[in-house]
């Protein structure tokens, strides 16, 4: 299948790149670059040097493909979604433009009306997790904020399994690597400041906040949900702390081996979840470090009897899990392919 890629110059562009390089199943058209056209795509993504001999094209170029990836930079897509479907009777956007399904929330989280709120409810919510059967029927699916699915993912059984107690709500302690701000350096990102930082830059109010609601609303009413997000040091990934508490009703004699069987009911099958939690070693709960480059999530826990505190943990790699990798993931299931292909990286250690 013949797939082509809008913004690969930037940091989830190049994952994808790498990837789709290596997917037995898709030949890789046409890589759009407006600042890098006519050069080799390893100008960007070192990485590729010698293993493709691909050249960034103008977007105005882009010829008809099966399948588009938009990997944009937020509000480009929506002004542009009418021509982009005309290339491609499949797109995965990458971006925030289509991760919402009412425009109200556009305007509160992203401060601006979606241009082409008519587009909404065309897309799916590209997470295989909690939309597997949507994303299979779907034409057009979006991408998914890493933060949102880092957190998701950490606190869905809790909700869904109607576990945790929904007026008191979750939350969340997001800590980010420095690759979330993307391929163009800026006072946040330069060295200097950014090394040996542990810096709180979204104590309330990030745009994230916004994709765990409308995933929450979808299973009942919708719990409050606080977020906070610090920057650190890493170059990847992302580790989410959700702090819930188990319904009054249920904590008499509730206990961890009830939260193992929460969570083994609903990622049991999940090919790219994995849930963590020893009783010694060095990794006993989620780590960010050994998932560079791989597509999995690794999902924990623990409980405090005496509080009735769950602390749900997950760990992913921005860039993978929480981008690229998760689209390509929608691209299988698009397709009907088995839905690990071309993401069998199982990461590295050590880093």
């Amino acid at each position: 299948m013949r797939v082509s890629i809008i913004g690969g110059s930037g940091y989830a562009g190049g994952e994808l790149l790498r990837l789709l390089l290596f997917h037995p199943k898709v030949e890789i058209g046409q890589v759009t670059s407006e600042s890098s056209a006519g050069k080799y795509v390893h100008t960007r993504h070192p990485n590729l040097r010698g293993v493709t001999e691909l050249k960034y094209s103008p977007m105005a170029t882009l010829e008809p493909c099966d399948l588009l990836f938009v990997a944009l930079p937020h509000g480009e897509a929506m002004k542009r979604i009418d021509t982009l479907a005309g290339l491609a009777p499949r797109i995965v956007d990458l971006s925030a433009d289509f991760r919402l399904r009412r425009n109200e929330d556009y305007v509160t989280w992203y401060e601006h009306p979606h241009s082409s709120p008519e587009w909404l409810a065309r897309f799916v919510y590209g997470l295989p997790e909690l939309n597997r059967e949507a994303i299979c029927n779907a034409r057009y699916v979006s991408g998914v904020g890493c933060n949102a699915t880092a957190t998701n993912l950490a606190i869905w059984p809790l909700f869904a399994q109607d576990v945790a107690d929904r007026e008191r709500g979750v939350i969340v302690e997001l800590k980010a690597g420095s690759s979330e701000g993307g391929a163009q350096a800026g006072p946040a990102s330069h060295h200097p400041d950014r090394s040996n930082a542990v810096r709180s830059f979204a104590p309330v109010g990030h745009r994230h906040t916004a994709e765990v609601l409308q995933a929450l609303r979808a299973i009942g009413e919708e719990p409050p949900v606080h977020m906070s997000v610090t920057s650190i040091e890493n170059v990847r990934g992302v580790l989410a702390t959700a702090h819930a508490f188990v319904r009054p009703e249920l904590r008499d004699g509730f206990a961890l081996k009830h939260l193992w069987q929460v969570y083994r009911a609903s990622y049991g099958e999940e090919p790219f979840v994995r849930l963590i939690r020893e009783r010694q070693g060095v990794y006993r709960f989620p780590e960010p470090k050994i998932l560079a480059g791989s597509n999995y999530a690794d999902v924990g826990f623990d409980y405090d009897e005496r509080t009735g505190r769950i602390v749900a943990i997950c760990a992913i790699d921005n860039l993978m899990k929480g981008a690229a990798g998760t689209a390509v993931q929608c691209m299988n299931l698009m397709m009907g392919w088995d839905e690990r292909a071309g993401l069998g990286f199982p990461g590295l250690h050590p880093v």
